[in-house]
């Protein structure tokens, strides 16, 4: 059990130190060719690294990892499981609540069996979160996705033209 204290801790440690992110990953093999993807993320220096250790053994999940350039990551992926933590997080969080709050309503708008259309809106969601994060370069939008689902005749192209 997480005492509360450590719950603040741990999402200051959120606010100043870490990333919460939605993201669209571009998918060969799903059917519609996209995944929504969640993540938090907390950075520190490799020789912190003990720090991020912890946060594991509180929260339970996840995994670190070293990278090349000094710096270690401890990083929690999945809907359900960045959905479990934020909403533990959530009373707690002040820079980044914003944006929990919208990834939580991303996780829970993602349907039990997707479709095209229910991909294009929770792709919307996605965008929604961009706002929040400094990405330079964010390539995979909603509109992208809705473009690739056109190209590949699983949904109807959209026009402007009016019916008569």
């Amino acid at each position: 059990m997480v005492l509360n204290e450590e719950l603040a801790y741990i999402a200051g440690f959120l606010d100043g130190d870490g990333c919460v992110m939605a993201q669209l990953v571009r998918r060969k093999d799903y059917i519609y060719g996209y995944q929504v993807r969640t993540s938090i993320v907390f950075y520190q220096h490799q020789r912190n690294r003990e720090i991020l250790h912890w946060l594991k053994s509180r929260l339970k999940i996840g995994y670190i990892r070293h990278r090349n350039d000094g710096m270690a990551e401890y990083t929690i992926v999945g809907l359900r499981e960045v959905d479990g933590i934020l909403k533990i997080l959530l009373p707690y969080l002040r820079l980044k609540k914003r944006l929990a709050e919208q990834v939580i309503k991303l996780a829970k708008a993602h349907p039990e069996k997707m479709t095209p259309k229910k991909l294009v809106r929770l792709s919307k969601l996605v965008d929604d979160t961009a706002k929040f994060n400094y990405s330079k370069k964010r390539t995979n939008t909603s509109d992208r996705v809705r473009l690739y689902l056109e190209k590949a005749n699983l949904i109807p192209v959209e026009t402007d033209l009016p019916c008569i």
